[in-house]
């Protein structure tokens, strides 16, 4: 191990081939008969044809093989190329990006389950794997077996697995089905004791996919409070998830793969604002000033228009300015908003029903105006998205507008030392706390 690094990837790229042919449909009895009933008539038309095609110019056929070449073609998919980063001991790294980017890929080359086609990777330790429900365990076997089994593949003497045994068994929470075969375990159970297995027989390094999404919330975040336990430990985590909260909290930093390709190695929230930041622009109308007008029920949410203006000593003032209209005349129609953070945080939710904000009439166009005094008293620096939504209040919800507009609030410096207070990192609340000792006398 050279300074520390336990993992190097250098240039790794993974083909693959893809083939497109004709696809057979199934044949059923009837279709036999029916095709030997209509062979001579076949037989008949081919020579008709033939005959045809000798007086024209052949394009007919010539058009049918190049259509049956193109159905029978082999094309190269690379899931990986030229991705190259290397991993410190004790490092919890997040592995983000949309699904087909490469990242399931990029795991099960680290955990040797499948070989790069070009490119080398140098792994230091053992490592133990949790990439899909049911990974390393044999459906005949019992929970048991399958926690002996586990640990014999990662190296471990049968001494070591007993010492950790009960552990494992309290932790996924599988006293009364231990001697039962996992095959008749529920995706939960599953998961639970694979989980249990690979955290605790002690590997080096500990790989997790997505698959923690099958837990429920309180298994998920035991899983989360031991993966930092690990990495506390002096151990490695590979983790992979669409939950970018969980991996700003548990992890160093982060990776973006795109298209297979390696596009941000940085800290974890510059990745996974830089991810989400990529995908909004992607989206048809991600900028403020493209966005769409919602409609439906014969309503209309405009785009609003976003305005921060410095208030005071600096702190600022966030004022929205929202056009709703209505097709026909209504009355006592309810105004709603939500902010959230990129990663889905809920950081207010001021529906009509806490509010008491009501449009005592709607007919046509209705212009809404919101402002927060002095928001950056409130809230860290950093992107936040919002929601609108008109409602009857507490019978139904009429018109929801998704992602309507957005903000980007500047750090402020609440203690007036020259710090930033930003998210994720900061967290959400600038608390403006006094701290101040006192002198104890014995």
């Amino acid at each position: 191990m050279v300074n520390g690094t336990i993992i190097t990837v250098e240039n790794l790229g993974k083909k693959y081939q893809i083939h497109h042919q004709r696809a057979e449909r199934y044949t059923a009895l009837r279709d036999v008969i029916a095709t030997r009933v209509a062979a001579p008539l076949r037989a008949l038309k081919s020579k008709l044809e033939s005959r045809k095609q000798k007086a024209g110019n052949g394009s007919t056929s010539e058009i049918s093989n190049s259509y049956f070449s193109l159905r029978n073609s082999t094309e190269e998919f690379w899931a990986l190329r030229n991705v190259s980063f290397e991993v410190k001991q004790g490092e919890v790294l997040g592995i983000i990006g949309r699904n087909g980017a490469g990242k399931t890929t990029l795991l099960k080359i680290l955990s040797r389950i499948t070989d790069p086609t070009e490119g080398r990777v140098r792994i230091h330790g053992r490592v133990a794997s949790l990439l899909e429900v049911g990974t390393g365990f044999h459906p005949e076997l019992t929970g048991r077996e399958n926690i002996f089994l586990n640990g014999a593949i990662l190296g471990m003497s049968r001494a070591e697995i007993k010492k950790k045994f009960d552990e494992i068994v309290i932790f996924a929470e599988s006293e009364k089905f231990l001697d039962t075969p996992v095959k008749r375990y529920s995706s939960g159970m599953y998961v639970r004791l694979a989980f249990a297995v690979a955290a605790h027989l002690e590997p080096e390094i500990l790989v997790v996919d997505e698959v923690l999404a099958v837990g429920d919330a309180e298994f998920q975040k035991k899983c989360l409070d031991k993966m930092e336990d690990v990495s506390r430990g002096g151990r490695t985590v590979l983790f992979v998830s669409h939950n970018l909260a969980a991996v700003n909290a548990l992890c160093d930093r982060a990776i973006v793969l795109k298209a297979g390709r390696n596009i941000l190695d940085d800290t974890a929230s510059t990745a996974t604002e830089y991810y989400l930041g990529s995908f909004e622009l992607d989206k048809k109308g991600s900028s403020q000033n493209d966005r769409q007008i919602v409609r439906g029920n014969g309503l209309a949410i405009h785009p609003p228009t976003v305005d921060l203006n410095k208030y005071g000593r600096g702190d600022l003032d966030l004022l929205l300015t929202f056009q709703v209209e209505s097709d026909e005349p209504r009355t006592n129609i309810g105004f709603g908003l939500a902010v959230t953070t990129l990663t889905g945080i809920v950081v207010s939710k001021l529906s009509p029903i806490i509010t008491n904000f009501i449009i005592q009439r709607m007919d046509g166009h209705v212009r809404i105006q919101i402002r927060v005094k002095e928001i950056s008293r409130y809230l860290a620096g950093g992107h936040y998205v919002f929601d609108a939504w008109l409602s009857i209040p507490r019978v139904e919800i009429l018109l929801y507008a998704e992602r309507i507009g957005e903000f980007h609030l500047p750090p402020s410096d609440p203690f007036g030392v020259g710090a930033e207070f930003k998210q994720p990192e900061n967290g959400l609340v600038p608390l403006r706390a006094m701290f101040e000792t006192n002198t104890c006398v014995e």
